[in-house]
């Protein structure tokens, strides 16, 4: 059996920007402690500061474009024609569970689309969101009678 080790990304690692002067009781941290996972193994897989565009379709209906994103592998790159144009785009997998999650983009052959190279697109069939909540007051709230 194989072991795999996935990168954690949020609240207790070293792109976290949590404030430790918030004294509110229910508050949502930062955007920057929200991250992506995905849905069926619940890896890691982009923070929201890495979300480029919401705007995006994939095979399976909607899409995220990121810049970044830990735990997938890709695939042999292949031509495809996209509703943007051809380009040379390879398969992203979960490196955890190894659902096929979308695509990078390899290379865009129009001007237009150069911005896409390199860049990381996932379906939201594959994507659960983390909000990162604060959930403290969740404990101070069990102790209180009521």
């Amino acid at each position: 059996m194989v072991k795999t080790f996935q990168v954690y990304l949020g609240a207790h690692g070293h792109n976290s920007s949590r404030s430790a002067s918030s004294n509110s009781s229910c508050s949502n941290s930062s955007e920057d402690d929200r991250t992506y996972s995905c849905v069926h193994c619940r890896a890691h897989l982009a923070r929201h500061q890495d979300l480029i565009s919401k705007s995006f379709q994939g095979s399976q209906g909607r899409a995220y474009l990121f810049e970044m994103v830990v735990n997938v592998s890709c695939g042999k790159p292949e031509e495809r024609l996209l509703l943007t144009g051809l380009h040379s785009v390879a398969d992203i997998y979960c490196d955890c569970c190894h659902t096929v999650l979308g695509w990078k983009y390899e290379q865009a052959y129009e001007t237009s689309q150069k911005y896409k190279e390199g860049k990381y697109i996932i379906e939201l069939a594959h994507l659960i969101k983390d909000n990162g909540w604060d959930l403290s007051w969740v404990e101070l709230d069990q102790r209180r009678p009521y």
